[in-house]
């Protein structure tokens, strides 16, 4: 089948026709000239297809939460084509024969190259280090080991993950969270978590660990990610590891670009996440970290919850925010209206840059005839009003119900076949 869409502007410049064949880009043609099957996408953007480093899809052992089908299709509705699903499943992604479990249903359900990440620790236990070596080496090909949710706090054995990793080409993602600092924190530590009478999570734990991390980054000469950044100290610790030359890089949320301490003044569990809102000055901090390339990527932290683990009190509710689905209309919000990243540099963004530090030579091309057809169609003009109970996600702990967001995938091409046109699954 020849695919071809129609009028399309490859990061919003002059229209082409994209002419797609074999699931392979072989022609940009002048618009209306490309033969083939259409879709029309005329004055709409075109973008290489997203990949989000940081996913959770539950599956297995938390089903009721969200499934690999599921999360494809919440994945290919926000523009996404790749996604590494993290590894704090049930029973935990720790050896070969789970990353591939979830590699293979990643395969059959067909909407998204599914990566697993392996976990760095036993059982996320972190006590003994995993069988990383064999989850490189098995059909998985798995390059990015965390234990997200838990922090790898011991030294030495951090230091052992990054030594082990440069054998393949892995790197080891890391939640930066110091566990002592963090006994029963519930909010970002400051002013209003005093007044709220909720246990304070202070920015030093997650700087802290940062700190240390780059240290033994450079010292082993390896590669190290840093997960979910989220306070202009932790900013300016990654900016001085980059001017030193550290193998470095680091993911920024889309809640933790937009979303501030201030909304968990109403108690509301659905502003649970990990780690805290932070203050209005870190969200400043991070956008420009974000634009100046400090920050490397936008990485939804998609963590679905059923509805019973967050229509509770806030100290018994569980932590995390859906973000697949609505990660482009809060870029859009945060970075491309406000002037501080251009399409490119949000498909650096979004795109290219995750797919480099994941390793993953199928994704983040660039729109040019010889790539894999991996692309999102957007329309920057439109908004959307965020409905909870229109997601695709099993789970509805969206922060972003009844908000206005700017931009809407319209069509999203998976390795050269639609998987969402017009705005709905294919």
């Amino acid at each position: 089948m020849t695919l071809v869409i129609r009028g399309v502007r490859p990061y919003g410049e002059d229209p082409v026709d994209i002419v797609i064949a074999d699931g392979v880009i072989v022609d940009l043609a002048a618009p209306g000239r490309g033969e083939g099957d259409v879709v029309h996408a005329e004055d709409l953007v075109a973008l290489p297809g997203f990949v989000d480093l940081h996913t959770h899809l539950r599956e297995p052992g938390r089903e009721d939460a969200e499934t690999v089908l599921t999360g494809s299709r919440a994945a290919a509705l926000g523009g996404f084509t790749c996604v590494h699903a993290m590894a704090n499943t049930t029973p935990v992604a720790d050896t070969a024969g789970v990353v591939e479990q979830v590699w293979r249903l990643g395969q059959v359900a067909g909407l998204v190259d599914v990566r697993p990440v392996g976990a760095v620790t036993v059982g996320l236990g972190g006590e003994r280090m995993a069988e990383l070596g064999a989850m490189a080496d098995s059909a998985a090909q798995v390059r990015v080991f965390s234990d997200d949710g838990k922090c790898v706090s011991d030294a030495v054995l951090m230091r052992r993950a990054l030594e082990y990793v440069k054998a393949f080409d892995g790197v080891v993602a890391q939640h930066a969270q110091e566990p002592r600092l963090t006994e029963n924190a519930q909010m970002n530590e400051g002013e209003l978590s005093g007044r709220l009478g909720l246990v304070g999570w202070p920015a030093v734990a997650e700087e802290a660990i940062i700190a240390r991390d780059v240290l033994l980054a450079q010292h082993v000469g390896s590669r190290l990610h840093v997960c979910h950044l989220s306070t202009a100290g932790s900013v300016e610790v990654v900016r001085w590891a980059k001017a030193r030359g550290v193998d470095v890089t680091a993911e920024v949320t889309p809640h933790h670009l937009l979303l501030t301490e201030d909304l968990v003044g109403s108690y509301d569990p659905i502003y649970k996440v990990n780690p805290p809102l932070r203050t209005a000055d870190d969200v400043a901090a991070l956008r420009a970290a974000l634009a100046d390339g400090t920050i490397d990527v936008i990485a939804t932290d998609h963590a679905p919850h059923p509805h019973e683990d967050k229509d509770c009190e806030w100290a018994a509710a569980a932590m995390g925010m859906l973000g697949l689905e609505t990660a482009f209309g809060v870029a859009m919000a945060t970075m491309v209206e406000p002037g501080l990243l251009g399409w490119r540099e949000l498909a650096q963004r979004m795109s290219a840059q995750p797919a480099r530090i994941g390793r993953v030579p199928t994704q983040g091309h660039e729109l040019v005839v010889g790539a894999i057809a991996n692309i999102a169609v957007v329309d920057p003009s439109a908004t959307v009003t965020i409905a909870s109970d229109h997601l695709a996600s099993k789970s509805r702990n969206t922060p972003y119900a009844g908000m206005e967001l700017p931009g809407r995938v319209v069509h999203t091409i998976y390795a050269g076949t639609p998987t969402v046109l017009d705005g709905a699954l294919a």
